[in-house]
């Protein structure tokens, strides 16, 4: 799924049912209060390594464009409506940014407390919900389907983080977090997994059944890598694994960072391979974005003055890093593109 994949003209009306919905903009004292820096370069981008300079604008600054959350996750960019929609989990709605407006509004409430967000193959919106337990696809029309909501006969715990292959798959994690009075998730019944679903097939495959707190995941650009964060170790840890079996399972996991005392939450590879990592634990030294390349070693990062859940990529050339904080959502313009869409 890249940005040279085709637009599907039945597309549109998906689009329109959510540009009609990007009324009311958002707007709070946080948001007046933000001052983004007057410097240039920005000293909120720091260069770790040399390497990191390849992806690095010195003229770009960070920008916050929308607050008011309560806690923002799961950003998913639509370049084909030129909008970006991120869950605000307590809030229970599914926000969306307009790119040519600046209008933020609520692109659907209730949204079953969701939290990752994603596309799959064909461009849908693809979501995991916390309340209703369950994966869901939003079609063009703009209903609902339903992929997957139990599992061995037992409803799922809390689905976190979703991403789609190029196969049309869906791979999503389901830790077993929970009860949470402030996003309604149940009692969890089945061990923290990661699952694979074949919407054409019908079939799901359990992936891992033995990661402590599976937490955001993504592909690598070919997708021959599998990466996992392992949220509910100290340290925090992001995981490798081979993907196997004509790209329908995962094979050889292991530790391939090492988080230290940072917090990786939700992240996205570039088209380098390069991980951009939600990071943060509540401080100034630690919130924001860290960049990792392929082989593990930090190389940058973006600090921001909150702690940040989850990035994607978007813009009209795929390289605005968009950052899903506590309450707020920041951009940063950057040479660096994102391997898949949203």
């Amino acid at each position: 799924m890249t940005t040279n994949s085709p637009i599907l003209t039945r597309r549109s009306l998906f689009l329109a049912g959510g540009a009609a919905l990007a009324t009311a903009t958002v707007t709070s004292k946080a948001f007046a209060q933000w001052k983004p820096s007057e410097r240039i370069p920005d000293p909120a981008v720091h260069i770790l390594d040399q390497s990191f300079n390849k992806y690095y604008v010195s003229s770009a600054s960070v920008e916050r464009i929308a607050t008011g959350m309560r806690w923002c996750e799961g950003p998913v960019w639509f370049g084909d409506g030129r909008y970006l929609l991120w869950s605000d989990i307590p809030n229970n709605q599914i926000m969306r940014w307009d790119e040519q407006s600046g209008a933020v509004s609520p692109f659907r409430k209730p949204a079953g407390y969701a939290n990752g967000n994603s596309r799959d193959a064909l461009g849908r919106l693809i979501t995991c919900e916390h309340e209703n337990r369950r994966v869901t696809r939003t079609e063009f029309d703009g209903s609902t389907t339903v992929i997957l909501d139990q599992f061995d006969g037992k409803p799922l715990n809390s689905p976190n983080d979703i991403v789609g292959k190029s196969d049309g798959s869906i791979w999503f994690t389901d830790p077993a977090f929970g009860p949470n009075v402030n996003e309604s998730m149940a009692r969890p019944e089945l061990p923290g997994s990661v699952y694979r679903v074949d919407p054409q097939k019908g079939t799901v495959t359990l992936l891992a059944a033995n990661i402590k707190g599976p937490n955001g995941l993504c592909f690598s650009p070919d997708e021959s890598k599998l990466y996992i964060i392992e949220s509910r170790t100290d340290p925090r840890r992001i995981l490798v694994y081979d993907v196997v079996d004509n790209g329908t399972n995962i094979a050889n996991g292991k530790v391939h960072i090492d988080c230290g005392k940072g917090t990786a939450d939700g992240f996205r590879a570039d088209e380098d391979g390069n991980l951009w990592c939600g990071w943060g634990e509540g401080s100034n030294e630690l919130d924001g974005v860290m960049v990792f390349s392929s082989a593990g070693k930090a190389i940058g990062f973006i600090s921001l003055p909150e702690r940040c859940a989850n990035v994607c990529f978007g813009g009209p050339k795929h390289n605005r890093l968009f950052m899903a904080a506590s309450h707020s959502v920041y951009s940063l313009i950057t040479k660096a593109r994102g391997a898949t869409i949203g």
